[in-house]
């Protein structure tokens, strides 16, 4: 018998296949490879949808150059990773015959609305801003249904964001450059529990 900590990791290629099989086959969750692990989390409810129309209609009305892009990308500088954001602001065309998972060099900001699972906290208040950050994505942006609050991610050092932002629905609040888009959150009290 094999001890966990002896088990080789999974590879980047063995999660692509895996990913293709469950989309297939399980409904309701969406695979993730980060920092080396295999975890998923579920397909986005209603209101989720609408914040990301929420913020897709800000993102053309202020930047038309840009999209917000419901696409996998490679992400960290080490141990492979793959992960599915709920949204990615890149210039139009940016991941065009790029596949399913696409290199991350383009995206000016990620975005995650948190879900209503146990697996929340760890997954996209601790691991995704780390590998985001490790990957040299300019923005996370968190918009936490928990506690009403967004939260902006910013200026990565190769390890973490060096700064933090935290705004409570209601407030608005600038994103940095290279995005420059001002957000009126008001409407984000309007689809939390």
């Amino acid at each position: 018998m094999t001890a966990l900590s002896d088990r080789p990791q999974m590879l980047p290629e063995e999660f692509e296949d895996l990913a293709h099989l469950l989309a297939r086959t399980a409904d309701g969750i969406r695979p993730e490879f980060i920092n080396g692990k295999l975890g998923v989390k579920p397909v986005p409810d209603g209101d989720h949808g609408l914040i990301i129309e929420w913020l897709m209609r800000i993102c053309i009305q202020s930047r038309p150059e840009l999209w917000l892009y419901d696409q996998g990308l490679k992400i960290q500088t080490y141990r492979g990773g793959h992960a599915r954001p709920d949204g990615t602001l890149a210039p139009s065309g940016t991941f065009g015959s790029q596949g399913e998972w696409a290199n991350a060099d383009g995206a000016l900001m990620v975005v995650e609305v948190t879900s209503y699972d146990s697996d929340t906290d760890r997954r996209d208040r601790v691991e995704k801003p780390r590998a985001y950050a490790e990957t040299g994505i300019p923005i996370y942006l968190l918009i936490d249904r928990d506690s009403a609050e967004v939260v902006v991610h910013s200026q990565p050092d190769g390890v973490r964001y060096e700064s933090v932002r935290i705004v409570p629905f209601g407030k608005a609040v600038r994103l940095p450059e290279p995005v420059g888009i001002s957000l009126d959150t008001e409407p984000l009290k309007n689809w939390v529990r």
